[in-house]
């Protein structure tokens, strides 16, 4: 109980601050999706990428513009050119497999052809990650649940609400969960389709 010996938290307000979780979840799976390689050239596979820029770790983004003027072409352009050199190398060290060439001013990165068997192991990866979000958002419908329990036995919630509320949750979590799988799927399509 609160000071005023109100509730602390409303079952409503579990709910809202559930959706919340679980929605920031979906978000972090989707950013995470758009870092995955699918054979058409997207800036999104450069974001996680940092270069070491006068001695500090600088994402690629705050060091340059990146564009995607065809589908099989990055363009990397310094905003200051003595990075140049940094920004390929940390390219070429990461797991991409990208081989950027550079004309001294700025960086074109062809993107090579996914193999069928590249595209497999690509998708063997996605449902990975997906099922370490799944995991997530089942980590937030059992908080959820724990504060639900916690608030019935100091009394302040009544034995209906709280099997109400449990009622929500479960009803969202499915919901949050038939979203990733959605995600899954549409990246799943986008890294077989050739």
């Amino acid at each position: 109980m609160g000071a005023n010996g109100e509730p602390i938290m409303t079952d409503q307000e579990v709910l809202d601050d559930l959706k919340k979780e679980m929605e920031k979840t979906v978000a972090a799976f989707r950013r995470d999706l758009a870092r995955t390689r699918t054979g058409r050239a997207s800036t999104a596979l450069l974001e996680g990428i940092h270069a070491d820029y006068y001695g500090a770790k600088t994402p690629l983004i705050q060091l340059a513009t990146l564009s995607a003027p065809e589908p099989r072409l990055l363009v990397v352009q310094p905003f200051d050119k003595t990075a140049l050199t940094a920004i390929e190398k940390a390219i070429q060290q990461s797991d991409l497999g990208l081989n950027p060439m550079s004309d001294g001013k700025i960086l074109r990165i062809p993107i090579p052809e996914l193999t069928a068997e590249r595209r497999k192991e690509i998708v063997r990866h996605l449902h990975k990650v997906a099922e370490d979000f799944r995991v997530s958002v089942r980590a937030h419908r059992h908080d959820a649940l724990e504060l639900l329990k916690e608030m019935l036995k100091e009394k302040e919630l009544t034995e209906d609400d709280n099997r109400r509320a449990r009622d929500k949750i479960e009803a969202a979590t499915k919901d949050y969960l038939e979203r990733v799988d959605k995600v899954l799927k549409s990246k799943e399509e986008e890294v077989l389709s050739v």
